[in-house]
This record gives C-alpha cells, structure tokens and sequence, in this order.
C-alpha cells in the first residue's frame, strides 16, 4: 500500500531505467497482480490446473523481469485433483503490510451449468520466495479475490460476486468485506459496493487510495476482445462508487489493429518516484482477431492523473513500448539458458506439472544424475495424477528438442514430446509398442477430444535413444526424430498448432459455456503408463528456442 502523504524524492535530473517492452511476461500469464516492497516490483499471474501455483516474478526496474517460480508448491498450499480444464487458480493477488506478504487466491473446483464453486483462500509469508503458511479459507462468493490495507490499519477483502439464479445477472457485483489480520478471518458485513457499468461482466476488482479518494480497478467485458479496465472512485470505502466519465482506463476493444489485444484485468503500483503503473494481460493473435497460441500475457502501462484526479493510460490503448520509470537504474538478470541439462537438484523454474506437484514419486533429478526421469502417469484425460512436465510458449516461432530413453513393451505405456493446451487439445511425438509394429514413433493428435494417429511409424528399436523434436511457426506444428542429434526425420503431417489457443478450445452449448480456454501453449515430456507400473522415461536435456522472424 502506498500513499500520496508519502514524501517523494527529487526527481530532477533523474533518468529512466530504459524502455519497456510489452508483453513483460510471454506467454500464458494472466491476471496480473502486481506490488511494490522498497526498490523490489512483483508479479503474481494465475496458473488454473498448473503446477506450482501462482507464477511470481521479480523486477527492480520494471523493465527486466525474472522467474521467482510458483508459490504454490506442495498439496497443503494447492490441491488440484480432478480440477477440469481451466478450473483451478484463478486471479491471484498479492499485498504487503508490516512485514508480511499477503497472497489470496481461488481454487476453482467448478463452473459448469451456471453455477460456481469458488473456495477463496489466503496464505502469508515473511519472504516472497516463502516458505507460506497453510492456506485459510475465506468465502466462496465468487472469484478474483484481493487485499487492500488502509492508512488506518484496518484490511479489507474485495472479490467478485456470482449469481446462479436463471434471469440473474452471473456477474452480481463487487463484494467488499473487512479481514481481520490479527484473527486471520473475514469479521462484519459483506457488502455489495459497486455493480458495474453497462459493459457487464465486472470482475477482478483492486482498490487504491489517492487524495482522499478511494479508486476500485475492475475488468469488464469478458476476457477477449471487449475486455476493458474501469476505474470508479468513491470518498467512502463502502461506496458508492461513481465510473470515471471519460469512460475505460484501458481497452483495445475498438483497435483491432494494434499488436496487443484483450487489454483488461489490471492492477497498480507506485514507484518511489511517484510516478504510477498499471500492470494488465493482453493477448497477442497470430491474425488480426484470429487464435492466440501464446495466451494471455502481462503488460504494462504508464497511467498519468488528470487534473480532476483520475488515473488515465495515454489513449486509453495499450502501447508495445512504455518508457520505465524515473530515478530507477536499469537492472537486467542474467538469461536463462536455453539447453536444460536437468544438472540441478530441482526443476528450473520455468518448467511446471500439470494438476501435481513435482513430487518424488514420480518424477526425480537424482536417481540418474544428470537426467531427468518421468514416471508414467495418467491417460491423457486423466484428471489426477498425468506425468506431464512442460514449459509455456512464449514465441510465435521456436523449437523444443530433448533426448529421451525410453522402453515400452505394451500399447498401453508411451513416452515423448507434446504440444499441449488441455485434455482436449494437444499433439504428441510419442514411442510406443504394439503387437504389429513393436517399438515405434509415431504421432497421435487430438482435436474437441477425438485423438487419431497422424501420419506413419518409424521403427526405433535397437536406437539408444530418440531425440525428439517439435517446431511451432505461427499456426503450424512439425515434429521430427533423430537417432543422435544429427540427421532429423519429419513425422507426420504438418500439424494445427493455433488448436492449442483459448479461442479454439472453448466450448460452447448454445449460450452456455460448458469448457472454458483460459490457459496457453505449453511445450514438454509426456510419459504414460497404463498399466499402473510406472515404466518411466529418462530425459538426458531439453531446450527451447525461440526461432527469428521468417
């Protein structure tokens, strides 16, 4: 929390720390959250039915950004068995009071025929990095919970307020409620404080407090093309809160042609300078209004007050380039390598598991030194325990190639690469074994669910092991093997990648959404084992590469 009372430091003289270049976070990182402590910027991004939970990210320039990793990283913090698609964690947020880090979240388990099972859940910590406490329940009201903490030391817990009800508006409000620190407890009234505009679909609420006035930031519009951000102020805390005349903060609803779209869900921070931003997520589409293999991502932009004391972004549009801050020296981190040897006791951070933690009863570092071993899990409609480590896309074009040795002696265990959005949106460049072809590579693809094999066999037995590549450009997939590295063979036709996009796999019947597309891309090893052994695969490195512009 930050106030005007607060004495600035001179600004004369002072440089900016660079130019900030959006997207900040690539690839699927939605719903930005973002704080300040002293010189240190953080980012928490929600992570649905990924592993660890909450995305955290690290900044002392808002120009370059570094992976903290996820923050939720064990079954007491994060439970996700059988959490379907798009379910889990949904909008994070982060907060900072008296030495304490706050992070409150929801863990959907449902959101099917119009009704919403949203347990919200706060954890703490004395370090961004953890360890965090057990997690306490709050409501389940509706989602997007935040913190806000007010000069007079009282806290408060916003969030949206959903409605079953047929004839009802789903999207009843934002709810606000007083959160007591010292008990860990919500206490008083909830209150209704602000409906939304005629936009409809209000959500994602934080709230600020600037010159004596209280400013609530929620989304409008649904998270595509309309979405928005709408700031509405009020002097009171409990309302009402009056719109911003002048209409969205934010949007790129009316701009179809700028590179960054879906413009909405946004959050503030102030720097030491005074000067204030506004973090939001975008979407980039490989076609003007087409599918967005990448996800959603994380922007920012720089907001300016006008004279009548509101907080405005330049056009009300949002830019690919946005001057850093003042008085801010450029802190760039070290690159992360592009080539995995899997030498380190832990996954990178950049990796994460679908719907488990990276436990060692199924994956492991240190039983083969300098490999990493996936045991086999789940079908690929398992909902519970799949062996699935993976990385987010975050280029329009790049390569994934890793190095796996692996043996199956039945059609019911195969292990390889995949290119992944959902249970029922991915490829993958497997090795498996049937009774006609023993030991093979081959391609199996899904589409809405109905998984076919795409294309023909090779035969890999005798080859130590199978390199295996997969290559994304634009909205097409090729994948390809080798028996060392060198020589590469295609297999299989050129595959759909822009399947793999919020925009193809939601689901709708009639009116209704019956599967949501809230995720990304991602790239990774695949191991499978249906017959309840755990046969598992041995990945010596991976590497991902982004690939220049053709």
């Amino acid at each position: 929390m930050t106030s005007t009372r607060d004495r600035l430091p001179d600004t004369h003289g002072a440089v900016r720390s660079g130019t900030i270049r959006n997207p900040v976070l690539t690839g699927f990182h939605p719903d930005p959250s973002i704080l300040r402590v002293g010189s240190d910027y953080y980012l928490a991004t929600s992570t649905f039915e990924w592993c660890p939970g909450v995305t955290l990210h690290h900044s002392r320039d808002l120009v370059n950004w570094r992976s903290l990793g996820g923050a939720l990283t064990e079954t007491r913090l994060l439970d996700l068995t059988g959490r379907r698609d798009s379910a889990g964690v949904w909008a994070p947020a982060l907060s900072y009071r008296d030495g304490l880090f706050f992070l409150v979240y929801t863990n959907v388990d449902n959101y099917a025929g119009g009704f919403w099972d949203t347990p919200n859940y706060v954890t703490t910590a004395r370090e961004i990095t953890g360890p965090w406490s057990d997690p306490v329940t709050l409501h389940t009201r509706g989602f997007d919970p935040s913190f806000f903490h007010d000069e007079d030391g009282r806290s408060w817990m916003l969030s949206s307020a959903m409605d079953w009800r047929p004839g009802h508006n789903a999207f009843g409000g934002i709810v606000l409620q007083e959160f007591s620190v010292r008990d860990m407890a919500l206490v008083g009234e909830a209150r209704t404080i602000f409906e939304g505009t005629e936009t409809g679909v209000t959500e994602a609420p934080h709230l600020y407090r600037h010159d004596g006035w209280y400013y609530l930031m929620t989304a409008e519009g649904g998270t595509t093309w309309k979405h928005q951000v709408t700031v509405a102020r009020s002097r009171d805390i409990t309302g009402p809160y009056e719109p911003d005349p002048a209409g969205p903060t934010l949007s790129a609803r009316d701009r179809p042609e700028l590179t960054l779209q879906k413009a909405g869900h946004a959050s503030m921070v102030r720097t030491p300078h005074g000067e204030w931003y506004l973090a939001h997520l975008t979407a980039r589409p490989l076609t003007r209004r087409g599918r967005c293999v990448l996800g959603r991502e994380t922007a920012l932009q720089q907001v300016e007050w006008s004279a009548d004391g509101w907080p405005r972004v330049a056009g009300a549009v949002p830019r690919d380039e946005v001057p850093g801050p003042l008085g801010a020296a450029a802190h760039p981190w070290p690159e992360t390598p592009a080539v995995d040897d899997f030498d380190e006791p832990g996954l990178r951070p950049e990796w994460s598991t679908l719907r488990r933690p990276a436990s060692p009863d199924w994956v492991s570092l240190t039983e083969r030194p300098g490999h990493l071993r996936v045991r086999g899990g789940q079908s690929p409609s398992g909902l519970s325990a799949p062996s699935l480590v993976a990385r987010r896309v975050q280029h329009h074009r790049c390569v994934l190639e890793a190095a796996m040795e692996y043996r199956a002696d039945a059609f019911q265990q195969m292990a390889g690469i995949t290119a992944y959005y959902n249970t029922h949106q991915w490829h993958y460049l497997r090795v498996g074994h049937d009774e006609r072809d023993g030991l093979f590579a081959g391609v199996l693809t899904s589409d809405r669910g109905r998984v076919s094999e795409a294309g023909g066999r090779v035969g890999v037995e005798g080859w130590e092991r199978v390199h295996l590549r997969a290559e994304i450009d634009g909205a097409d997939l090729r994948f390809s093997i080798s028996p060392d590295g060198g020589e590469w063979t295609g297999l299989g036709p050129v595959l759909d990648a822009s399947i793999l996009s919020d925009e193809y796999a939601e689901e709708r019947v009639g009116d209704t959404t019956t599967l949501w597309g809230f995720t990304g891309a991602f790239l990774g090893m695949w191991v499978h084992d249906l017959t309840g052994a755990g046969r598992h695969a041995d990945f010596d490195f991976c590497s991902y590469r982004s690939q220049p512009p053709t």
